[in-house]
């Protein structure tokens, strides 16, 4: 007991805000002030317990062992223990006979509906439009047969026309926005070029660069690749319970676990350092090719990162470490925090409009794209 509360009093003093930002990735819903109250309050709780086990329980504990034999507690507690064993097994033998889902993906009927893939994890429906309502609006998400948004159904992307791709996750789909109101949609209209929306919610870097480059042999005329990144996204990239890549990009199938240790992974967000390096070497190496890629073919590649709230310490190492030491072509978007979806997360259209005047600024100043008038150069 003594040597179980000294190691609960330890943790509870090393977990500080510096073993946080080791540890704890930033949460693309979780402020990190929130996450900072999160780890203070379970300290406390922690804390707590290793004292109550070395001044309450362990003195109690003393004179159990003083009365009875260790027969007889092997005995009193082999049923408990059992029951304990039995338990987790059953548990285990339930979840693995139940639907199960990757950490990213979402249960029918939520619009826009997606279905799996074997290779990238999943996609969108495609050749449908639904409505999902959110913000107080009924919000059309219509799919081409390629699993592109476009503005109708029936409309499609035609891979034969100058095109800017864009890759990404819900941010770059346009979640809560009408067609009109996605950022892809905002730069074709201040560009003239037309886009195609490559992005499908729920992704990590290394899916939205999978996408890309089995998309990319069908454009004829790539005129731009914008792609996305956010630190507090990064976490996406270390879920191996899909189809994922490692940092030299070599396909990977969804790694098997045990259901329990599952559960337990996806409820704790405590990531080892070489857990956190492997995800920024892989969020890194894809982003690279992305850049290469484009540039292969004479498209001007360029890294979108929106800052919705003030960017933390961490968030801009993670930035620095992924994007800058790379020396990867990027501009940052710093948006009004207030400027989001009512009751969601995720950028209004005065965000989108901002994430797509600088995106459209930026390649007027590359010569990729007529001049907006109100875009921002290159980072």
């Amino acid at each position: 007991m003594v040597v179980l509360g000294l190691t609960l009093l330890a943790w509870a003093a090393a977990a500080d805000v510096h073993w946080l930002d080791r540890h704890v990735l930033p949460d693309f819903y979780i402020p990190r002030e929130r996450q900072v109250l999160i780890l203070t309050v379970l300290r406390g709780l922690v804390a707590a317990l290793g004292l109550a086990l070395i001044l309450g329980v362990r003195p109690r504990a003393g004179r159990l062992l003083a009365r009875t034999t260790l027969r007889r507690l092997v005995y009193d507690a082999a049923p408990i223990s059992l029951a304990v064993v039995l338990s987790m097994v059953a548990s285990e033998f339930l979840l693995s006979r139940l639907p199960w889902l990757a950490t990213q993906e979402v249960p029918a009927p939520r619009e826009p509906l997606r279905r799996r893939d074997p290779r990238l994890g999943w996609v969108f429906i495609p050749s449908r439009q639904g409505v999902g309502r959110l913000g107080g609006r009924d919000i059309a998400y219509a799919f081409d047969a390629s699993g592109h948004r476009v503005r109708r159904l029936g409309d499609r992307v035609d891979p034969e026309r100058p095109t800017i791709l864009f890759t990404g996750e819900s941010v770059m789909v346009g979640h809560g926005l009408t067609w009109e109101e996605s950022l892809p949609a905002q730069v074709e209209a201040l560009t003239g070029v037309r886009s195609a929306n490559l992005a499908v919610e729920g992704y990590a870097t290394d899916q939205s660069y999978l996408r890309l480059r089995d998309e990319w042999p069908r454009y004829r005329r790539p005129v731009a690749v914008v792609a996305l990144f956010m630190p507090a996204l990064l976490r996406r990239t270390l879920d191996v319970d899909r189809p994922h890549l490692d940092a030299d990009l070599t396909w990977r199938p969804p790694v098997k676990s045990l259901k329990l240790a599952e559960v337990a992974r996806r409820a704790i967000p405590y990531r080892s350092e070489r857990d956190i390096d492997r995800g920024v070497a892989t969020s890194r190496a894809a982003l690279a090719d992305t850049v290469a890629l484009a540039r292969a073919r004479g498209a001007t590649p360029l890294i979108l990162v929106p800052q919705l709230r003030p960017e933390t310490p961490v968030e801009a190492a993670l930035r620095r470490r992924v994007l800058d030491e790379a020396g990867l072509p990027y501009v940052v978007v710093r948006v009004d925090p207030g400027w989001l979806v009512p009751r969601n997360r995720h950028p209004d259209a005065r965000a989108s409009r901002a994430m797509a005047q600088a995106v459209a600024g930026y390649l007027a100043a590359q010569g990729a794209a007529k001049d907006s008038g109100n875009g921002v150069g290159p980072n």
